[in-house]
Order: C-alpha cells, then sequence, then structure tokens
C-alpha cells in the first residue's frame, strides 16, 4: 500500500516537474483545447493552461483519500483498497499523459489526441473493470444506484457484470487507434452503453429480488 502511495506522489511530482521546467520555452498563450477531429481550436493563457492539470491532480488525490474517510460504510474500502489506490495511480498517470500532449503539441510537435486519447481511455476503463469487480457496497466507488446501494446481493451481481463490460468498453477504446478520425466515438459510446446497462440491470436484479421476498 505505501508503495502505491509513494508512486501516486511521485507521479504528481513529475507533472510538477515537467510543467515548471518546460514553463520558459513555451509560447502564451498555448493551445489547451481540441476537437473531436484532433485540431486545436482554443487557447488559454500560458499560466492557467499549464496550472490547470497540475492543480486538478493535487486536487483530486486528496479528494480521493478523504472520501473513504467520509464514507458511512468506510470499513468496506479495506476489502478492495489496493485497487482504489491502484486507480489513483493509474488516473494519475493519465493526468501525466495528457500535460505532456499539451506542452508537446505547444512545443511545435503536433501529436494527434485522437492517436492518445484511444489507450488512455482503454487502459483506464479496463483497470475501472478490474477495480469494481472488488468494490464492496460503499457510497462513492462503482456504480451507485438506489438499487445496488439497498441490496448487497444486486450490488455484487451489478458489479460483475459492471466489470466486464467496463473490460470490453476499455478493448472498444483501444480499436479507436484504428479509426482515429472517429476516436471519440470508440469512447462516448461503450462509456455511455455501460452507464446505461449497469443501471438498468441494478433495477432489474433488484425487482427480481425483492419480487421473490
Amino acid at each position: 500500500m505505501k508503495i502505491l502511495r509513494y508512486a501516486i506522489a511521485a507521479v504528481i511530482l513529475l507533472i510538477f516537474a515537467v510543467t515548471i521546467l518546460t514553463y520558459p520555452q513555451l509560447p502564451d498563450p498555448i493551445a489547451a483545447h481540441w476537437n473531436a477531429a484532433g485540431e486545436a481550436d482554443g487557447t488559454m493563457s500560458k499560466f492557467w493552461g499549464l496550472a490547470l492539470i497540475p492543480a486538478l491532480s493535487l486536487g483530486l488525490t486528496a479528494l480521493f483519500f478523504v472520501l473513504p474517510r467520509i464514507d458511512p460504510l468506510r470499513k468496506n474500502y479495506e476489502a478492495f483498497r489496493s485497487y482504489y489506490e491502484g486507480m489513483i495511480l493509474v488516473f494519475q498517470g493519465y493526468m501525466l499523459v495528457i500535460q505532456l500532449l499539451i506542452i508537446v503539441w505547444n512545443l511545435g510537435y503536433r501529436i494527434s489526441p485522437n492517436t492518445v486519447f484511444p489507450p488512455l481511455i482503454g487502459v483506464l476503463f479496463i483497470y475501472i473493470g478490474f477495480m469494481i469487480e472488488h468494490a464492496e457496497q460503499n457510497w462513492f466507488v462503482g456504480i451507485r444506484t438506489p438499487w445496488t446501494l439497498s441490496s448487497a446481493t444486486v450490488w455484487k451481481k451489478t458489479h460483475e457484470l459492471g466489470g466486464k463490460l467496463f473490460k470490453i468498453a476499455g478493448i472498444i477504446a483501444l480499436a479507436g487507434l484504428l479509426v482515429p478520425q472517429y476516436a471519440i466515438w470508440f469512447v462516448l459510446v461503450p462509456g455511455l452503453s455501460v452507464g446505461i446497462v449497469t443501471v438498468v440491470y441494478s433495477y432489474l436484479i433488484y425487482r427480481r429480488e425483492t419480487s421473490l421476498s
């Protein structure tokens, strides 16, 4: 567990380090937003454009570590804490790559986000799939519907299905590399589909469980 936390801290420090080291070489303003075709279509001042990702990385990590402490079901985190903190590490890796993309683009190396986002989102989805398969009932992490929070059985069955679907969604997202001009759809459609399917499934399982009781 300590190794995971040290790794999380190291990635956050790396995000800050590369930002500070490259700051003098970057133009002002910088490109900070790209459209679905992978073309830069928005700018920000250099300071705020480069400060956003480090600030989010630090702030969200602090939030991720606070949430288990304020959750009424905090004891359940012990069953999947390594997966939970692993998710924080994967998320920080995601933020690091995004910051590097912003920096590299503005240094003149035009790497299309459409070749970067599919593997990033794919890995994130796949890891989430593994994590939620091990997640126990809680108020902040997983597929939280009124029905999963009302029944441990519904929670377990929904997360078993959700874990498999997230892994499939991750593989589909990775396939977006083959058609970068449509990469956004390889991410959005599977992600939204998993959300809809798992919510409906949790309701149906709950209805079946209550009808039998």
